[in-house]
């Protein structure tokens, strides 16, 4: 008799679990659903905002881009207004190699010399400076990818045209 009392028991006690279980996966899962769609977008807006920082760059395969080097630029940058009441002010260079990534199957390629921007260059190397020029030493330190976006829209400006859609500086030298 104890054995079928203990028998009986461990059935009672086996199906209660079973019913709690069912019960804390209804409501685990409905929590689950809630966080993954949580998760879920967060995701796509990181994904949506990482997609537009690259989209220019990233539409263009390596094979049709052309590069065109502006070598060894010395910028006088912006003076730092928190230097200390009798202290020297002292100027700041940046020395920058800057990369001009185009676009060789754009309309505006050929307009624009090809890919050879020698003619131009003198009119590049002073959008760049005006650009590099209005940063400090430590927002230039700071800030090199909001100095490549300056000069990726002030260049494009110049031409009036995106063929050009990165700019890279090369062991950019802040003294």
């Amino acid at each position: 008799m104890k054995k079928n009392l203990i028998s009986i028991l461990i059935l009672a006690l086996l199906i209660v679990n079973i019913v709690l279980t069912a019960i804390m996966m209804f409501s685990v899962t409905s929590t689950n659903s809630k966080t993954a769609a949580l998760v879920t977008d967060i995701a796509s807006a990181i994904s949506l905002d990482i997609e537009g920082m690259r989209s220019g760059a990233s539409a263009v395969p390596l094979e049709n881009t052309v590069t065109y080097t502006i070598a060894d630029m010395t910028i006088l940058l912006k003076d730092d207004t928190n230097t200390e009441e009798g202290t020297e002010k002292k100027d700041h260079y940046a020395q920058l190699t800057v990369v001009l990534s185009m676009d060789n199957r754009h309309e505006d390629f050929a307009a624009n010399g090809s890919g050879d921007l020698s003619g131009r260059e003198d009119l590049i190397k002073g959008r760049i400076s005006d650009v590099v020029g209005k940063y400090t030493l430590n927002e230039a330190k700071q800030n090199t990818q909001a100095i490549t976006a300056d000069i990726l829209n002030s260049i494009q400006g110049l031409f009036d045209s995106d063929f050009i859609f990165e700019v890279t500086l090369v062991s950019p030298l802040y003294m």
